[in-house]
């Protein structure tokens, strides 16, 4: 426990593997809105252009938050929900990803 005057320790930002999966089953669905675009960006960088993303089939809440932003990002070309039998079905939603010299076009 803390003594009154010590400072509150701080948190160190949580390293994210940047693969073709992400897991959000430790997030909750405010917590995405930063998330899924900048670990896109980082599997574009790394040539990843299909990713699962996991969320679970839960009440819905995160499944729903990661769609609404997927529909608003530009550097989404397309996804898929759901995910398919092999692929985590309900729980999950295929995203494929425009490259970087195209992720201003139209899809």
């Amino acid at each position: 426990m803390n003594e009154p005057d010590e400072p509150l320790p701080i948190e160190e930002p949580v390293e994210i593997p940047i693969m073709n999966e992400l897991d959000l089953h430790t997030f909750r669905a405010d917590e995405i809105g930063d998330l899924l675009p900048e670990y896109f960006s980082e599997c574009r960088k790394r040539n990843i252009l299909a990713v699962r993303v996991i969320h679970g089939k839960g009440t819905g809440a995160l499944r729903e938050g990661v769609h609404r932003l997927l529909e608003q990002m530009p550097g989404v070309a397309s996804w898929t929900w759901p995910a398919g039998v092999q692929s985590g079905g309900w729980g999950a939603t295929w995203v494929y990803l425009k490259t970087t010299k195209n992720i201003n076009e139209p899809t």
